[in-house]
């Protein structure tokens, strides 16, 4: 098994919202929790074709998209956040430190809102 640690892009079987079902597909490592009980598991953010339309938190992953390991421009989504089984991620890459802080800066940015609601 990879060992996983946040900042990581994976492939991961990330959960529908509106579906009962998966879909396999890229996604940011931001935490790992190690004691699971079946195994590590790992809190995931989605990523997604920046063909999409723009969700508010979404960071671009456009002209380093290839250097971070995904096929094509893509979006981070950090208002999509899952937990899945480490063992059945597959280790695709490195975001990057500066991809990294974004990605932190975004999610205290969710943890604010909430705490202030």
């Amino acid at each position: 098994m990879t060992d996983f640690r946040p900042g990581a892009l994976a492939r991961v079987p990330f959960p529908y919202v509106d579906k009962n079902r998966l879909s396999h597909r890229p996604a940011v490592v931001v935490a790992v929790v190690p004691d699971g009980p079946e195994g590590p598991l790992l809190w995931v953010l989605m990523v997604t074709s920046a063909e999409n339309p723009r969700w508010p938190g979404d960071i671009d992953v456009i002209d380093n998209h290839a250097a971070v390991g995904l096929p094509a421009p893509s979006l981070i989504r950090t208002a999509k956040i899952a937990t899945v089984a480490a063992r059945d991620a597959e280790w695709r890459g490195d975001i990057g430190p500066d991809l990294w802080a974004a990605v932190c800066e975004r999610l205290g940015r969710h943890a604010q809102a909430w705490q202030s609601a």
